[in-house]
């Protein structure tokens, strides 16, 4: 039974550049999963309609992605769990985090614009952990680039072999569709369809037909010469090459005119792997194995402001959850609920009654879960990969109503609990320091605090812009250290020991002084650290 769902579930992450029409595509694949029946306008600020994925306030504002969402849905007897990853590299952290929940990732490419630096970090991610990746070259309704160059500067950049699955027909304003190479068939859409409507799809199998060279002119001959060449020059798709990672499928489209969408999905079903197995420091854990167990990989506060709700997304790494079954937190050993545990459609939830290994469940709680927990029916395991990177920018934070400071702790522990900054406690003093990879982030606090926790709060830079964890293998030695440098030392949101540096001179000074000490730019939880300043 367990080997049965967990053999039916796909468990992916969209990522991207910023703008590339991550958060269009998300809601376009809900659309033809038949998950939602109309898709949300992510144009205009003031639209009456915002992307489903788009739940956060600011969110709806600015038109970008700012926080991670999970969406469930079912198509073709398969359990879909998408999540819809921020594309800003200030917000690259909870992506990060997000790519270690996931078996497989969606990469979207602006056919204007080719590979940029976001899409190469975040590559960079997928391959150290061999996640395969599929391709979508979006956007081929504008002006862009020739597909022969795009899949030129794919495979150069990305270094991996790259298998088109479907070209497109023209381009621009002459955009006419894309072919299925696989299943040697054209679906064509009507333009701007916010509606998935069969009726008002004709697909097209024989390019030959007199009537289709007459309908797509010139740009039909052009893409059967190209197809002529890449059909004869690309090498053949290779399943285990994909699931290792160096090859990758590419489909062109236009997701804003549901061109390629289809494609990307049935691809997504076919050929992404279902769970496999996870590494944790003690052993490793098979996915239909009988007992639950999962790791806390996202936390996220007020997803529901009316009920100040937090909220533990859990990748499911084993066995099945049925709701009020005991599970235990395994870094404190105390018990979590599970009777009001929800599945996810970006903010609207369901009750649920079960899951199995490769879902995502969310499970509200009062701060008994941190980000890396692992939950199990018992076990003592610890689940490891979940990375949190030393801050680049720190500011300080003041509050004009001294009243309010009560709020202003309470928001910036929870904001800090959940990644969406870096809390630091100093080890002398009490002003709160905030640290983190990208200045859009503080610019979020700012706005959450205000209208979340009714704070007003003010950020100013701060003398510091560089930090380390420090660890050693002598306690004594670990504890002489903070205390010769106690003005230099702070906390972060599970107590761990930071050295707080203004330039990376003194970091190199103080790793001279002190070759007892090791400073980290990496961890993954409190007991963990793997990556030193060298």
């Amino acid at each position: 039974m367990i080997d049965q769902e967990v053999k039916r579930r796909r468990t992916f992450a969209i990522i991207s550049h910023p703008d590339a029409g991550k958060t269009t595509l998300t809601e376009k694949l809900l659309l033809f999963a038949g998950a939602i029946h109309i898709a949300g306008s992510v144009k205009a600020r003031k639209a009456s309609r915002h992307a489903t994925s788009d739940w956060m306030e600011i969110e709806k504002q600015r038109g970008i992605s700012v926080a991670s969402s999970v969406m469930q849905m079912e198509y073709r007897d398969c359990v879909i769990n998408l999540l819809d990853t921020p594309g800003h590299q200030d917000f690259s952290e909870d992506t990060y985090r997000v790519l270690t929940a996931v078996d497989a990732a969606l990469m979207v490419i602006d056919a204007a614009n080719g590979v940029e630096s976001q899409t190469l970090r975040l590559l960079q991610v997928c391959r150290a952990r061999n996640t395969p990746i599929i391709t979508f070259v979006n956007k081929l309704d504008r002006e862009v680039r020739e597909p022969l160059d795009l899949i030129d500067e794919i495979e150069r950049t990305l270094g991996m072999d790259v298998i088109p699955f479907t070209w497109p027909i023209g381009s621009g304003k002459l955009f006419h569709g894309v072919y299925d190479l696989r299943h040697q068939l054209m679906r064509v859409f009507r333009a701007g369809m916010d509606r998935v409507d069969q009726d008002e799809t004709a697909i097209i199998t024989d390019l030959d037909d007199p009537a289709v060279s007459e309908r797509f002119g010139a740009n039909l001959e052009q893409a059967r010469q190209e197809i002529d060449l890449i059909t004869g020059a690309a090498p053949e798709f290779d399943q285990e090459a994909f699931l290792a990672g160096r090859q990758t499928p590419v489909f062109f489209g236009s997701a804003i005119n549901n061109f390629g969408v289809q494609e990307v999905l049935d691809t997504l079903v076919e050929l992404a792997p279902p769970p496999g197995m996870r590494k944790a420091i003690q052993r490793e854990i098979q996915p239909a194995e009988k007992k639950f167990s999962g790791v806390v990989f996202k936390i996220q506060a007020n997803m529901n402001p009316a009920h100040r709700d937090r909220i533990a997304f859990v990748r499911i790494c084993s066995g099945e959850f049925r709701r009020g079954m005991n599970l235990k937190v395994v870094r404190s050993g105390k018990d979590v609920r599970t009777s009001t545990v929800v599945s996810f459609l970006s903010q609207r939830r369901e009750l649920l009654e079960t899951a199995y290994a490769g879902d995502i469940i969310g499970i509200p709680n009062h701060g008994t879960l941190q980000l890396a927990d692992t939950l199990t029916e018992g076990d003592n395991l610890q689940f490891t990969g979940l990375p949190f990177f030393a801050p680049e920018i720190f500011q300080t934070v003041e509050i004009a109503d001294p009243l309010r400071s009560k709020q202003l702790k309470l928001g910036l522990t929870q904001l800090g609990e959940e990644g969406a900054i870096q809390v630091f406690r100093p080890h002398i003093g009490s002003m709160l320091l905030l640290g983190a990879v990208g200045v859009l982030q503080f610019e979020v606090v700012t706005h959450r605090l205000k209208h979340e926790y009714g704070v007003d709060a003010r950020i100013a830079p701060a003398k510091y812009q560089l930090a380390r964890w420090v660890t050693a293998e002598n306690s004594q030695e670990l504890q002489r250290f903070i205390d010769a440098n106690a003005h230099r030392i702070a906390y972060d949101a599970v107590d761990a020991p930071t050295f707080l540096a203004s330039f990376s001179a003194e970091i190199s000074v103080a790793e001279e002084n002190w070759p007892g000490i090791r400073f980290h730019k990496m961890r993954e939880h409190a007991g963990l650290m793997f990556q030193t300043a060298s």
